[in-house]
């Protein structure tokens, strides 16, 4: 009995995660490799007692940092206005962050998993629309993730998109 316990007790946190599912799938191999590390570290915040989250968040969010500034670089290589709502969603959740880890070092331990808790719940949404748009549009002007280049720059209009990317936003 004690084991069903102990069981429960580890996957309580867990069930407030994420899971990593063709449902996350933004269609692109390289952004879908990033954001499945986002979830794991996010679920790893989520089973790190409060106590011991800081280092653990403070790489958490470098990666979340290095993640929406590669998306970032990639719509405004593809035509997106440097305002485009996609990044204003990330300035805003990165302003967030770096709050959260001030609150956190002044004492707050819950902050942390709560933003965990919320990260976990805004994501899927922002995957499935934002981040699907975004490998869609970057498809559609056979843009190379790797080098980072369009094989054909007159395909786009530098600077003139500012929607979010999403399929239902451009």
């Amino acid at each position: 009995m004690e084991t069903n316990q102990t069981e429960q007790t580890t996957m309580a946190p867990f069930a407030a995660g994420l899971n990593w599912s063709a449902d996350l799938h933004s269609g692109d191999d390289r952004m879908d490799n990033t954001h499945e590390e986002f979830v794991t570290m996010l679920n790893a915040l989520l089973l790190t007692p409060k106590t011991d989250q800081l280092n653990l968040y403070r790489e958490f969010l470098n990666h979340t940092v290095e993640h929406f500034a590669q998306e970032d670089r990639w719509m405004v290589a593809t035509g997106f206005s440097e305002e485009n709502c996609h990044a204003g969603q990330h300035a805003t959740i990165l302003e967030t962050m770096l709050a959260v880890e001030a609150h956190y070092v002044q004492g707050d331990t819950e902050m942390i998993s709560r933003l965990a808790e919320a990260l976990a719940e805004w994501f899927p949404q922002h995957a499935a629309s934002m981040d699907a748009g975004l490998a869609q549009h970057l498809k559609s002007v056979n843009f190379d993730r790797e080098t980072e280049r369009l094989a054909d720059p007159s395909v786009i209009k530098n600077v003139t998109m500012s929607g979010c990317g999403s399929v239902s936003c451009s």
